[in-house]
């Protein structure tokens, strides 16, 4: 089998080549002819093979760069992922620290209106002690007051009887 290494064949080297004459052989003019065709082919391919490998050579070029913008998106994208995860993880705690302090806060806050409300209870209930006591301590001056109004309209009554009697015996 025969590689590109081992056998490299020029237009040069076609058109340089010269076949041996024999007897009754081929006609020179043939032979250089067509050498000459061969080798213009020749040429042209290899033209078109430099081009080729030119352009796959751009756009091996394009390739890496391509594959280099692939791999850095792909790098983007995956410190993105990173980036929401963390965001996320972030924004349970952050949810987490703030309903432990808002529960904490409401715990603090029923405990003090609980504490507001045995205050009140217990000033309510000294309020109707001082208020049945208050009722008693008038109830018992009224009572004495009348009392003394009893006794005054007594002594008014007795008075009055005796002037009367007074009365009737200095008319009499």
């Amino acid at each position: 089998m025969i590689t590109d290494d081992s056998f490299q064949l020029t237009p040069h080297d076609i058109r340089a080549h010269e076949f041996p004459r024999a007897f009754r052989g081929y006609d020179p003019a043939l032979v250089e002819s067509f050498q000459q065709r061969i080798s213009e082919e020749f040429e042209r391919i290899l033209r078109e093979r430099a081009q080729v490998e030119e352009r796959l050579q751009g756009f091996q070029e394009q390739l890496r760069a391509f594959r280099d913008r692939e791999r850095a998106m792909n790098d983007a994208l995956l410190a993105a992922q990173q980036l929401r995860i963390d965001a996320e993880r972030q924004a349970h705690k952050d949810a987490e620290l703030i309903l432990r302090e808002a529960r904490t806060e409401a715990l603090r806050q029923v405990n003090e209106a609980q504490g507001d409300e045995r205050q009140l209870r217990e000033r309510t209930d000294d309020g109707k002690r001082q208020f049945a006591a208050f009722l008693a301590n008038f109830r018992a001056l009224l009572e004495r007051q009348l009392g003394e109004v009893d006794g005054l309209q007594a002594y008014a009554q007795t008075a009055a009887q005796l002037q009367a009697g007074l009365v009737l015996k200095k008319q009499a």
